[in-house]
């Protein structure tokens, strides 16, 4: 039995093995596959695992014989689900393999925003220090985050690791969700309050964004719910990069309305040179990398490998289709 996998740079570059996928059958993989390449690669091929190639409904109808996709990442909005689902395409993905790193990131982020390490330290080793006649200086001003409040839209286990990060930071945590939130939520994160989204939009001096992509979180963060925010909050995205109007958040940057954004991912990635966030000021840019820490990617390859294992057993799990 082949097992393909199309795009696995990314997620191993070379740094770490491919061997529980080896244990299951014959692997093949491609560090990258373009769309021209996917019939040949796939053809005759039942099983495949992606992260970022696409299988859209006019690629899934010219290969008959794949019943199995396995998304390298949580999100699987690289393939036609609802296809799937009706052909019967087994879909998987990754779920939650990224909680602490992506929770790590966060936190850097905003730490970055509030204690400026890298930009100090880049000061420092360009001489500056060196020339100062005080035994200290600061370039721009400095937050300490105690007391501040940091909102939280979305709760999933990726905020409620923050919220408690955070806490310990002394900062009060705000935090909205989707769905309910039951009495049990609320007995694990007892320093979280919930409330609506317009308070937390309203009330919070650190907005971090912990949502999936959808028809109703695209481009929710616009130019209406920036002004409802409170002058100088701090934005924080480690979701998904359409949540935010790039637009509309780099002319509130602009005049001060938002006072920085940390953002791990942004609308089209790679990033490009005409995005409006790379000329905005108090911008902190990172190329999509809260969920690369070698250990994180050592789960994933673990999670999706169990995946098609159960699959393979006839007891498929973390199935999105």
């Amino acid at each position: 039995m082949k097992i393909v996998i199309l795009d696995g740079y990314t997620t191993n570059p070379g740094d770490i093995s491919w061997a529980p996928f080896e244990a299951l059958g014959e692997l093949i993989t491609y560090d990258y596959t373009a769309p021209e390449e996917i019939f040949e690669r796939l053809s005759g091929v039942s099983i495949c695992l992606t992260n970022k190639t696409c299988f859209p409904k006019e690629v899934l109808e010219k290969l008959p014989d794949l019943k199995y996709i396995g998304c390298l990442s949580t999100g699987f909005n690289v393939v036609d689900t609802k296809y799937c689902r009706t052909h019967g395409i087994t879909v998987t993905n990754i779920p939650e393999y990224a909680t602490f790193a992506t929770a790590q990131m966060t936190i850097a982020l905003l730490l970055e925003i509030a204690s400026k390490v890298g930009h100090h330290s880049d000061l420092v080793h360009r001489g500056v220090w060196t020339k100062n006649r005080d035994f200290c200086f600061w370039d721009g001003p400095l937050t300490e985050l105690w007391g501040k409040t940091l909102g939280l839209f979305g709760f999933g286990k990726i905020a409620s690791r923050v919220s408690r990060i955070a806490s310990e930071l002394g900062m009060k945590v705000l935090a909205c969700r989707r769905s309910e939130v039951t009495d049990v939520m609320k007995e694990a994160d007892p320093q979280v309050t919930f409330v609506d989204p317009e308070t937390l939009f309203r009330e919070s001096d650190v907005l971090s964004f912990h949502c999936p992509l959808t028809a109703d979180t695209t481009g929710l963060v616009n130019k209406e719910v920036i002004s409802k925010m409170k002058d100088g909050v701090i934005l924080l995205n480690t979701s998904r990069g359409p949540v935010l109007d790039e637009e509309a958040v780099a002319e509130a940057l602009k005049i001060g309305k938002i006072s920085a954004l940390g953002a791990d991912v942004v609308s089209i990635e790679p990033i490009r040179e005409t995005n409006p966030l790379l000329t905005a000021p108090n911008t902190f840019l990172t190329p999509h990398i809260a969920w690369a820490p070698k250990e994180t990617r050592l789960r994933l390859i673990d999670v999706a490998s169990s995946n098609l294992a159960a699959y393979l057993e006839g007891k498929p799990v973390n199935v999105v289709s």
